[in-house]
């Protein structure tokens, strides 16, 4: 791991080696993104092999190979209870993933598992942060860092503007608990919030382009926390191996087969970033989307994606067919089964497949309208007001 400058503190062990220390949650969150959250603890959940599966592809920037066995005794998901949820960051990257514990429980009893609706409300922190793009100034080994007015307002705290160049020293802690030093000066004309001291330390020790993002965060405990969201210009490489290698497909399937046959507990590793979509999803938000609505071609729905600078934004499509997306391997899967086509064209990659509980439908009900709302001019029936004598 990179040290910070001279003030920084001791490095975290717990972040990748399984120290009791752990990694701010309102920091991890942030910068997983706005739609990122994770089931909660002790829950009944539905687990995707396919899914997983997807991730370490997507994480690879490569397709699933066809040489890799299929597994017939698994299948295309696993209802499991939540036994450990734990929050990591690579140690070189700062790239944000969780690791999950489940067990697969027996499924005989569909009626209680259709009961099973625990609160879908979420503990996924709220924070007040801001988020910038950084551009090629701000990566400059000789420039600082422009801090938009407002963001500043909001998260430093406050200068003395009697100064004539109003200036303080900022600390801010990593998702590793290193803490960076900058200096804050409001300075120039037009007058502006810039980092300056520090920040090319902060730049150079996190290897950061033009491109990456930037958080920062003010946390309950009104401390400043700081993290980095990297542009998705190359594969993610995960420095502890969790997703490193084509093996990893293998071996995925093949620990969630013998976990399903002796329900024994198995772990996974979620990477919000690199994953299509959530393949863990909580058993209440699955029967709700599942059983609670009736989907159907031509069915309208919205759908939230992440905008630039961690903002969302909902879009609305039409469901164009309903079929398995690899009938040769999952047959019968609920996962991404419905294609979809979008209303407009927008930056970034948005899927022509989706799954249900990914979408919002919309239910749009069906009214038959009286004729005279149809009706075309006509002449005037004997007897009907205006109608000559």
């Amino acid at each position: 791991m990179m040290k910070g400058p001279a003030s920084a503190g001791p490095e975290n062990p717990g972040v990748d080696g399984g120290d009791s220390r752990t990694i701010n949650p309102e920091l991890w969150y942030a910068c997983a993104g706005p739609l990122v959250t994770l089931p909660s603890v002790g829950s009944l959940v539905v687990y995707f092999p396919q899914g997983h599966s997807e991730q370490v592809a997507a994480s690879m920037k490569k397709d699933i190979d066809a040489h890799i066995p299929n597994y017939p005794n698994l299948p295309s998901k696993l209802i499991c209870l939540l036994h450990g949820v734990t929050l990591h960051a690579d140690a070189e990257t700062d790239e944000v993933y969780a690791q999950m514990t489940l067990q697969p429980i027996n499924t005989c009893d569909e009626k209680a598992l259709l009961a099973y609706d625990l609160a879908l409300k979420t503990n996924k922190p709220q924070t007040e942060f801001f988020c910038k793009t950084l551009t090629a100034s701000d990566t400059s080994t000789h420039g600082g860092f422009s801090v938009p007015r407002r963001a500043a307002e909001k998260i430093f705290p406050p200068l003395d503007f009697s100064m004539q160049t109003p200036v303080q020293e900022l600390q801010a802690r990593d998702l590793h608990d290193s803490v960076w030093t900058f200096r804050h000066i409001y300075r120039g004309k037009p007058r502006r919030h810039l980092l300056t001291t520090g920040w090319s330390i902060f730049v150079s020790g996190k290897k950061l382009l033009a491109g990456d993002s930037v958080l920062f965060i003010r946390d309950e405990k009104q401390q400043l926390l700081l993290g980095i969201r990297r542009a998705n210009r190359q594969p993610i490489n995960m420095s502890s191996s969790v997703l490193s290698s084509d093996s990893m497909h293998i071996g995925i399937l093949a620990a969630a087969a013998h976990a399903a046959a002796n329900s024994s507990l198995f772990t996974v590793f979620y990477n919000p970033r690199a994953s299509p979509s959530e393949f863990v999803v909580p058993l209440a938000k699955y029967n709700k989307a599942v059983y609670g609505n009736q989907v159907s071609l031509g069915m309208r729905f919205r759908m939230s994606f992440e905008t630039e600078e961690l903002g969302t934004r909902r879009y609305m499509g039409t469901i164009t067919g309903i079929s398995d997306l690899d009938p040769g391997r999952w047959k019968n899967s609920n996962w991404r089964n419905l294609q979809v086509g979008w209303d407009e064209s927008a930056p970034g990659e948005r899927r022509n497949r989706v799954s249900i509980w990914e979408i919002e439908p919309i239910l749009t009900p069906f009214f038959i309208c009286p004729q005279p709302f149809f009706r075309t001019k006509r002449s005037r029936q004997p007897g009907m007001p205006g109608a000559s004598a």
